[in-house]
This record gives structure tokens, sequence and C-alpha cells, in this order.
């Protein structure tokens, strides 16, 4: 098993860090009521997902 004799710098161990970022998700538009939505997933706003029916929303009057 590795065991180092010497420390890694800080800056050798930010180099190797700088890949881990959180990455903002893909937005689209949804093509029946125009909200953002996120690509691949039911629109939130009217329960449609290409076009289709996907999920019935309840109407709260």
């Amino acid at each position: 098993m590795a065991h180092p004799k010497r420390n890694h710098s800080k800056t050798r161990r930010d180099k190797r860090r700088t890949h881990y970022k959180a990455v903002a998700p893909t937005l689209g538009v949804c093509s029946n009521c125009g909200a953002a939505v996120r690509l691949h997933y039911v629109c939130s706003e009217c329960g449609y997902y290409r076009g289709k029916l996907a999920v019935e929303k309840e109407v709260t009057a």
C-alpha cells in the first residue's frame, strides 16, 4: 500500500481538485406551456413530456 515519505504540497492537492465542480443542469423549453424544464424530465408546470400528457395535474380553484 502506498505510503508517502513526504507530504504533497497544497498546490499539488489543489491542482488535483480543480475538476471537482458543480455543473448547472441543462434546461430546455416545454413545448406545451413554454416553461423552463430539465431535459428528459416531465414538465412540472403542465405535466407534458415530448408533446404528450404524462402526468395529470390537479386544478386548484
